[in-house]
């Protein structure tokens, strides 16, 4: 089975465009395809997805479901329970594992909901 040649025909519409042009066409098309997997993971994240990434984040698996339950309290899943630990670490200038710690105690959740309305 041989295919046919229709590269000349299929690129007719980008045959004029400048490299510059090519350049942005190129992203443009990333963008379109890259935007909905996005918006699917902000909006299609579960527990076990954040428990996993916290994990991962050197958090103890006793403490990632603590975690994880007062990220979901106070409604910043589709932020993510790693991003709130990382946000929590950097305000407070301490490690992520301090972070988690001060999180699953029910510590610092004021000043992560802070930080996400500015």
């Amino acid at each position: 089975m041989k295919r046919a040649d229709d590269f000349a025909e299929r690129r007719k519409h980008i045959a004029d465009l400048s490299d510059e042009e090519l350049y942005q066409r190129f992203w443009e098309l990333t963008d379109q395809v890259v935007d909905p997997l996005l918006e699917l993971g902000y909006k299609n994240t579960t527990p076990s997805v954040e428990r996993s990434v916290l994990l991962r984040m050197g958090i103890s698996s006793l403490q990632t479901q603590k975690i994880v339950n007062q990220t979901i309290d106070h409604g910043l899943m589709g932020k993510g329970a790693g991003h709130c630990v990382y946000k929590l670490s950097k305000i407070k200038n301490i490690s992520i594992p301090e972070a988690g710690d001060m999180l699953a105690e029910g510590e610092g959740w004021d000043l992560v909901v802070a930080s996400f309305k500015k």
